[in-house]
């Protein structure tokens, strides 16, 4: 099934699914599961073409939960973070094809265990903010910068919305739309760099069923239940599968 062993498509498929859940249940996490499980079986590359359009959709369905005035707002008010996002996705996006897949797997899995471990610490990842325009830029940038090579460019920006105090609603507002300006700049760029083609982009888009059908469980689950205890295990998956990635990548250095 596009080009892939059955049981390898049948299980890109069941964690789509279930990122898409995560993400429904709290807002963020989709790229960062997909991509630790997809490159567990999959060439780097094909891992992040797989994930491009079913994070691009989901994004869509985050970002106007509230209404399009509520989305636009959050354009006004964070647009210095959207734009260092979108002009560095496209900058290191450009590089993908001359980073090793030892390195590649390094500049995933560690900041992945790196954020799920402060995250499951109980310590706020919250950092002083004296001048909060300069914060705003600074972290987009570094989220532009990873985003390009890895299709995650998310917790930088949620170590910002928590510094500046940003409300629950607006965080899970903030997130879809800087996350949905990020994806249509990814999917741009990787379409430019030939990591998302001909051979690749069916995969991509099929994988966008699963992910919306479990974002719509994830948004219910998100609307009825206590989320805190359901977030601590993404983490603690995530931590696993991060730790994953750093073995692969230590493996590929090593021989």
């Amino acid at each position: 099934m596009f080009g892939l062993d059955s049981s390898i498509f049948w299980f890109v498929f069941a964690v789509t699914l279930f990122a898409g859940f995560v993400k429904g249940a709290v807002g963020f996490a989709m790229p960062m599961i997909m991509m630790s499980a997809f490159a567990s079986v999959l060439p780097p590359k094909l891992a992040l073409a797989a994930l491009i359009l079913p994070t691009l959709v989901t994004n869509v369905m985050q970002a106007g939960r509230q209404g399009m005035g509520a989305a636009l707002g959050s354009v006004r008010r964070y647009r210095w973070h959207i734009a260092m996002v979108a002009i560095f996705i496209l900058v290191s996006a450009a590089f993908i094809t001359a980073v090793p897949q030892s390195l590649m797997y390094l500049l995933l899995g560690i900041p992945i265990v790196a954020f799920a471990i402060w995250q499951l610490s109980g310590r706020p990842m919250v950092l002083p903010i004296h001048h909060a325009r300069r914060a705003e830029i600074i972290t987009g940038i570094i989220g532009g910068l990873y985003g390009g090579i890895s299709g995650i460019w998310g917790p930088p920006l949620i170590v910002y919305l928590l510094s500046v105090g940003a409300p629950k609603a607006e965080q899970m507002r903030v997130q879809g739309v800087v996350f949905l300006m990020g994806a249509v700049v990814l999917t741009f760029a990787h379409l430019g760099s030939g990591v998302l083609n001909a051979q690749t982009l069916p995969l991509s888009a099929v994988l966008v069923v699963p992910g919306v059908v479990g974002m719509i469980v994830g948004l219910r689950v998100h609307d009825r239940l206590d989320v805190a205890q359901f977030r601590r295990w993404t983490l603690v998956l995530l931590v696993f599968s991060g730790l994953n990635l750093v073995r692969r990548g230590l493996e590929l250095l090593a021989g």
